[in-house]
């Protein structure tokens, strides 16, 4: 199985040896190499040539945010995933525009990280489910007048509908699960069904979707 070879950044070496540990006990992935500072990480991206960099933003001598015009460079092929404190759209905005492929906040480092670390590797997108609703929330009042349904929508279930609806709202699927008082397998069932019936790939691409229905102005 080929690996994907990440490069951590961050100036806490605590949680760089927590990362370390979660990476390195995944099959399909592999840690090549870590970076206290943002200087650091500038060399290493150049010498290493990673997959994927996890990304700090406040980091000594030169920040992540700043560092992504760089890190492109020296890495051209390499994914960038922020994993920051920052639960801030402005940061967010910034780091989509730089580059970045996802943002997660470090307070859900570990399976969710995983599940974005895949994500970005497939190509897709991938934001914190908190910071997609705020991502979110100055289109909602564009969207309110794009109600007519397309005709791909009639072929979705209600139970689909309802589901897919939550996940381009933002929701994990655990939220939906509660909401909806049904297991988490059936909800990623239902998810999995209605992303097939409408020829959707990955969060960013169903977010538009919605947007364009008028979805989340309901």
């Amino acid at each position: 199985m080929i690996k994907t070879r990440i490069l951590l950044a961050d100036d806490h070496a605590v949680l760089r040896a927590g990362l370390r540990l979660l990476i390195e006990a995944q099959a399909d992935m592999m840690c090549v190499g870590e970076a206290g500072d943002g200087l650091e990480l500038l060399a290493q991206a150049e010498r290493l040539k990673p997959d994927l960099v996890l990304l700090d933003l406040s980091m000594p001598r030169l920040g992540g945010l700043a560092a992504l015009p760089d890190i492109r460079r020296k890495a051209t092929s390499a994914r960038i995933l922020v994993l920051t404190m920052h639960a801030d759209e402005e940061y967010l905005r910034r780091c989509l525009k730089g580059g970045a492929a996802g943002y997660v906040l470090k307070q859900a480092a570990d399976q969710e990280l995983l599940l974005a670390i895949r994500a970005v590797m497939r190509g897709e997108v991938y934001i914190h489910p908190a910071m997609t609703r705020a991502l979110l929330g100055d289109l909602v009042d564009r969207s309110r007048d794009l109600t007519a349904p397309a005709a791909s929508d009639a072929a979705l279930s209600d139970r689909e509908a309802e589901v897919i609806k939550q996940v381009a709202r933002g929701h994990t699927n655990q939220e939906i699960a509660d909401q909806l008082s049904l297991s988490v397998k059936t909800v990623e069932t239902y998810r999995s069904r209605a992303m097939e019936k409408l020829r959707l790939t990955g969060r960013a691409a169903l977010v538009r979707y919605a947007l364009e229905r008028g979805w989340l102005g309901e």
